[in-house]
């Protein structure tokens, strides 16, 4: 990559952690906090899905717009939805004014998500697309990890300090990026995408789309990601009596290992084996991560199969991004917006449906993941044998 290209892919990275670090950094103190206005778990798990929803309803729209205004503009916009919800929520002790401001969360991040992608994509070639989206990746992993361990640190100064901290940081990101970020599409040129900005619409459109497969895939990983977190550490204490300082471990770690796969690893199997293979790869490690899971009869064995699982995902992540990518063509805002769609679905489904059938059977929701990858596997291997059927033919 040229100077100027890495220099601007930093500006981004440097956004897109802060945006996942200062959403993090009130995961510590979140359990507490909600005890200390009176509600429980069932007001945290609104939460996840509140911010999940409102961030799928807007994705759509929020890719459009990002072809039309610009990929600034939406970043911008984006991180101060972020800030905007954080303050909300530091200045609040009402349920429903909290719920608010996950709504407002969730739409600056489906706002920010897609901008960051489609800029990426601007400022890459077809080659170099690979290793944006992992540095991208890798940023966002990065915010996952740091975020938490930050939160905990700063709660020891008042429950509330995470949420002010949180704030703050994204009012800096703001300026941080009014100033240093320039513009990376030619706005006299018209995308080609859609222009009715319904859900239903867009979600009828993505189907006809070449990237519909990989968006399923997205929805899928995301489903199967978000059911494992949510019920990981009831399954621990459940299981095999974990405490919270080795549930802890097992995340941190798990999330050190994804920054590190995704910065030096996924461009150079892309380069090797090519989008596909390495989708139907570890498509069926994951799968077998599910698998080894309800067989793992120790902490020990369990947190190395959350390593592979974690390992997987991190690397279909920034695959399936420039997979999308490269399908995309001039509609980069729509196709992002698509994924970061399809993704929140699954951001939603998966915790619902992970937590009904854990109450019915605690090995259940790997069951479930196991079944939905195999399916998943199959379908994206006779999707490339059809695209590469039809290259054969029109050659």
């Amino acid at each position: 990559m040229q100077p100027d290209q890495k220099r601007k892919l930093f500006i981004l990275m440097i956004n897109m952690f802060i945006a996942i670090g200062s959403f993090g950094i009130i995961i510590p103190i979140l359990p507490a906090y909600l005890i200390s206005i009176g509600q429980g778990g069932t007001a945290a798990g609104l939460m996840i899905a509140i911010f999940a929803g409102a961030q799928f309803i807007m994705s759509p729209i929020a890719g459009k717009w990002t072809d039309q205004y610009g990929r600034r503009k939406m970043i911008i916009f984006g991180l101060s939805g972020l800030a905007l919800s954080m303050f909300i929520f530091y200045f609040s002790n009402s349920v429903g004014i909290l719920y608010l401001s996950r709504v407002i969360g969730g739409i600056g991040a489906a706002l920010l998500i897609p901008a960051i992608f489609a800029y990426v994509a601007d400022i890459t070639t077809l080659e170099q697309r690979a290793k944006g989206n992992s540095y991208i990746s890798a940023a966002m992993s990065l915010g996952i990890v740091i975020g938490p361990g930050i939160g905990g640190f700063l709660a020891d100064y008042g429950l509330k300090m995470p949420l002010l901290v949180s704030a703050i940081v994204g009012v800096v990101a703001v300026i941080f990026s009014v100033i240093v970020l320039k513009e990376s599409k030619d706005l006299e040129m018209a995308a080609s995408g859609p222009v009715d900005d319904s859900m239903l619409k867009k979600l009828t459109q993505s189907v006809r789309k070449p990237y519909f497969i990989p968006l399923i895939i997205v929805l899928v990983m995301s489903f199967g990601l978000m059911a494992y977190e949510s019920i990981i550490g009831l399954y621990l204490d459940n299981a095999f009596k974990a405490t919270p300082q080795e549930i802890a471990v097992m995340v941190t770690v798990s999330g050190i290992i994804s920054v590190i796969v995704q910065l030096f690893v996924v461009d150079r199997l892309v380069s090797l084996l090519g989008e596909g293979k390495v989708m139907n790869i570890f498509l069926a490690v994951a799968a077998a991560g599910f698998l080894f899971s309800m067989f793992a009869s120790s902490y020990v064995l369990f947190f190395i199969v959350t390593l592979i699982i974690f390992m997987a995902t991190s690397i279909l992540r920034p695959v399936l991004n420039t997979l999308i990518s490269k399908l995309a063509g001039n509609e980069q805002g729509f196709a992002m917006g698509m994924n970061n769609a399809y993704m929140s679905i699954g951001n939603v489904l998966g915790p619902l449906i992970a937590g009904l059938i854990y109450d019915v059977h605690i090995i259940y929701p790997f069951l479930l993941g196991l079944v939905v990858l195999v399916v998943t596997l199959f379908v994206s291997a006779s999707w490339q044998r059809k695209i590469i059927r039809k290259k054969s033919a029109a050659v």
